[in-house]
C-alpha cells in the first residue's frame, strides 16, 4: 500500500524539491556528514533560508506569517527535506513551532497570536519547554513551581529539570501552580517567560552520549506579564495536555520518513559487515520495515484527522510508543552488527539524539553507539511509555483507572 497525494500536493512537492536542491552543493550527501560543531550553524543558516523562501510552518494562517496551506503540505515538505538530506528544523523548533506555536493557535487570544507566531517564525523568539520537575517523575500534576500574580506581573519561583535545549533558547513556556489550594490537576497555568532576566539560572546536564542537551532551570522571583498566560488561568491542565498531544502527534506523519532513512543506513551497515546472510538479522530488518510502514499509516490517519479540522487526540500516544520502541530495536541491531567494534565508539557522534540521527549520517561506530545510548531515554521523555499505555487504555479503549 502506497498512498498518493493529489495533483496540488504533488506540484507543491516538485516546487519544494527544486527549492531545496538550490540550497546544497551537487555532491551533497546529507547533514549527517557534518561534524557536531558545524551542524548547528548549518541548521541555523538553513532555517533562515527556509523562512525567507516561505517554507516554515506552511500550514499556519497567512496573517500570522504562515503560508495558509494545509497540514498535508507540511508533511510533503518534511518528506522532501529528509529526501534531500536536510534537517526538518532546529532542535528548538519542536518546542517553538510544533508545540507552543500550535498551542497558541488553539488557545491564544488574537493579540497573542499576532505577537508570538511571527516572532517564532523569524527566529526572534526561541523556545524551550518547562514541564518536568525534580521529584515529580511522570506525575506532571504534582509540580511545585509556583507563580503569584502581583498587579499585571507573574512572579515565578521553583525549578524545572530535563529542559531540552534551554541553553539555546531565549524564552520558555512553563507550567506553574497558580492556586496552591486547588487539587493537583487544577490551579495550574501555562505561562511564557523570557529567559534572559535576573532570577533565572540555566545549568547544563552532561548525558551518557557526551552531549549536554538537557538542563536544569531555576526560577527565583523571575517575572513575566499577565499577557503571557496562555489559555485560562488556573485551568492550565487542559492547555498543557493539548500541548503534549501536539508534541506526541505532530510528528506522526513525518517521523516515518526519518525512520525509513535510518533503516536504509542500517541495512547498508549489515551489508557492509557481511551480515545480510544472517537469518535472524534479516528477520529483524523485515520486522522493522513492517513497523515503520505501520508508523507511516498511523501518521497519515493523524493527518486525515487534522485535515478534518481536529487537533491531535489521545491516539498520538500510540505514535510515541511506536517510534520509541522501534528506535530501540534499530540501535540494538546496529550494535549486534558492529560486534566488538561497538566497544570502541570511534568517529562521529550523532548530532540529533531525539529519534533518528541526521539524514546521511556516517557508519562510524560512534554514530551508532551514540544513537543507541540516546535511544534509552526516548521511552522516558515526553511521557514514559507506561504513561502512553495508560492514556490509550483509559481514553481510547475506555478502560477504568
Amino acid at each position: 500500500m502506497n498512498p498518493t497525494f493529489n495533483d496540488d500536493l504533488e506540484q507543491y512537492r516538485v516546487a519544494a524539491r527544486d527549492f531545496l536542491r538550490e540550497l546544497v552543493p551537487s555532491d551533497w550527501r546529507g547533514s549527517g556528514q557534518l561534524a557536531d560543531a558545524e551542524y548547528r550553524q548549518f541548521n541555523l543558516d538553513l532555517r533562515k533560508r527556509l523562512y525567507e523562501g516561505g517554507y516554515l510552518a506552511v500550514d499556519w494562517p497567512k496573517e500570522y506569517g504562515g503560508q495558509g496551506l494545509s497540514p498535508a503540505h507540511q508533511v510533503v515538505l518534511a518528506e522532501e527535506l529528509t529526501a534531500a538530506g536536510l534537517p526538518n528544523g532546529t532542535e528548538n523548533d519542536v518546542f517553538g513551532l510544533q508545540m507552543f506555536g500550535n498551542t497558541v493557535l488553539h488557545w491564544g487570544t488574537e493579540e497573542q497570536k499576532r505577537f508570538y507566531l511571527p516572532n517564532i517564525l523569524n527566529g526572534t523568539m526561541v523556545f524551550c519547554q518547562g514541564y518536568s520537575e525534580p521529584a515529580s517523575g511522570s506525575d506532571l500534576g504534582s509540580l511545585r513551581t509556583a507563580a503569584t500574580l502581583d498587579g499585571a506581573t507573574w512572579r515565578i519561583n521553583g525549578q524545572k529539570i530535563w529542559t531540552s535545549e534551554a541553553h539555546h533558547a531565549n524564552w520558555i513556556f512553563v507550567l506553574v501552580r497558580t492556586d496552591p489550594d486547588a487539587p493537583k490537576h487544577k490551579g495550574l497555568t501555562l505561562l511564557a517567560c523570557p529567559l534572559d532576566q535576573p532570577g533565572i539560572e540555566i545549568r547544563p546536564i552532561r548525558q551518557i552520549h557526551g552531549n549536554a542537551g538537557f538542563n536544569e532551570v531555576f526560577f527565583t522571583d523571575a517575572t513575566t506579564t499577565d499577557f503571557h498566560a496562555i489559555g485560562p488561568v488556573n485551568a492550565g491542565w487542559r492547555v498543557a495536555m493539548s500541548l503534549l498531544e501536539f508534541e506526541r502527534g505532530g510528528a506522526a506523519a513525518v517521523f516515518a520518513a526519518r525512520f525509513e532513512e535510518e533503516l536504509g543506513r542500517l541495512t547498508e551497515l549489515a551489508a557492509t559487515h557481511g551480515k545480510l546472510g544472517d537469518s535472524e538479522i534479516r528477520r529483524t530488518l523485515a520486522w522493522l520495515q513492517g513497523r515503520i510502514t505501520a508508523m507511516r499509516m498511523l501518521g497519515y490517519r493523524a493527518l486525515t484527522k487534522s485535515l478534518d479540522g481536529n487537533a491531535p487526540g489521545p491516539e498520538s500516544a500510540m505514535t510515541k510508543l511506536y517510534w520509541t520502541e522501534c528506535h530501540n530495536v534499530v540501535t540494538e541491531l546496529s550494535l549486534r552488527i558492529l560486534g566488538t567494534r561497538a566497544l570502541v565508539p570511534e568517529g562521529r557522534m550523532p548530532t540529533i539524539v531525539d529519534g533518528p540521527d541526521a539524514p546521511g549520517a556516517t557508519q562510524d561506530p560512534g554514530t551508532w553507539v551514540g544513537a543507541y545510548l540516546a535511544s534509552r531515554a526516548s521511552t522516558i521523555y515526553a511521557g514514559t511509555n507506561q504513561i502512553q499505555r495508560n492514556i490509550l487504555a483509559e481514553r481510547v479503549l475506555g478502560m477504568p483507572r
